[in-house]
């Protein structure tokens, strides 16, 4: 299945604009990391599951909660829609029972006729949120180091380094239009962001082997040249591979419920820019770098005799 029978769009033509771009876009990631929404995984707090016999709504359960003095309340439907998940913001010497006392003591005392009973309740503390927060910035820099290893030894180091600008790229300004629309990061969002390096990368490979391959071929063009074309021969599997999987973490954003949304709105937007660093950023990277030391000449892929 191919949507481009022959392109021949120049990308590497237009990459100074996309690096400008993606510059702006990267700088607000940056800045947003400072203002991330954390979630009860991250700056502690309590959870309470509630069951109710009929079908309650957020917005009633909301106004039933904002009489009492809870701090910030996130309200979500938990699989029917008559369970719901209720976090609350961690209070000073008040045990996760007690702060689950407290929620239903409001529940009941606004809304008396609503019967329900608690399934259970969590609690996390801020250690442990300080703990899980550390453990996900090593998680992704040990993935992004492993990356690099892999990349530069199946490659070339220089094919690595343009591999994880890009997935610093595509994290970064996920993480800043996360941050915009007001979205909570929690343990499910930093797998979502792993996620992204893991498709990012794929997508980077596929295209860098092409390099790989056309270096041996068309050894009389540029690099410049070369790269372009490596890319366009690549872009109808790109764009049919990430229309898939958009559409995929689009309907689980629609219909997933609440639970689920932050993790696929994650997904649905490093789909896209992880598509578009694949082309924009990674390959012309590689490019930048060799027309300032050596061209394709300095490559050592080149040198070596097809397998």
């Amino acid at each position: 299945m191919q949507f481009f029978r022959t392109p021949n769009i120049n990308f590497i033509q237009k990459r100074r604009t996309a690096y400008v771009i993606s510059g702006v876009l990267v700088l607000f990631g940056i800045v947003s990391i400072f203002n991330l929404n954390l979630g009860i995984d991250f700056k502690g707090g309590t959870s309470i599951v509630l069951q109710f016999e009929d079908k309650v709504t957020v917005s009633e359960l909301r106004n039933a909660l904002a009489v009492g003095d809870f701090g910030n309340i996130e309200i979500k439907h938990f699989g029917s829609r008559n369970e719901v998940l209720i976090y609350v913001e961690q209070k000073k010497d008040v045990s996760a029972q007690e702060m689950a006392v407290k929620v239903e003591s409001a529940i009941q005392e606004v809304m008396p006729d609503k019967e329900y009973q608690r399934i259970k309740y969590d609690t996390v503390g801020p250690k442990i949120g300080e703990e899980l927060r550390k453990s996900a910035v090593l998680a992704i820099l040990f993935a992004l180091f492993l990356i690099l290893i892999y990349i530069g030894w199946r490659f070339e180091l220089v094919f690595a380094i343009g591999a994880i600008i890009a997935l610093f790229h595509d994290v970064l300004i996920t993480i800043g239009i996360f941050t915009m629309l007001n979205f909570e990061l929690s343990l499910k969002e930093i797998a979502a962001f792993l996620t992204i390096v893991g498709y990012s990368l794929n997508d980077t490979i596929v295209v860098y082997d092409r390099i790989r391959e056309n270096l041996k071929i068309l050894r009389s063009e540029d690099l410049g040249a070369i790269i372009n074309r490596s890319i366009n021969q690549c872009l109808s599997r790109t764009v049919v591979t990430s229309l898939t999987t958009f559409v995929v973490v689009a309907i689980l954003f629609i219909i997933g419920g609440g639970v689920i949304r932050g993790f696929a709105f994650a997904m649905m937007v490093g789909v896209v820019v992880g598509t578009y660093s694949s082309i924009f950023v990674a390959s012309p990277l590689v490019l930048e770098w060799q027309s300032r030391h050596g061209g394709k000449g300095k490559l050592r892929m080149i040198k070596r005799k097809r397998k």
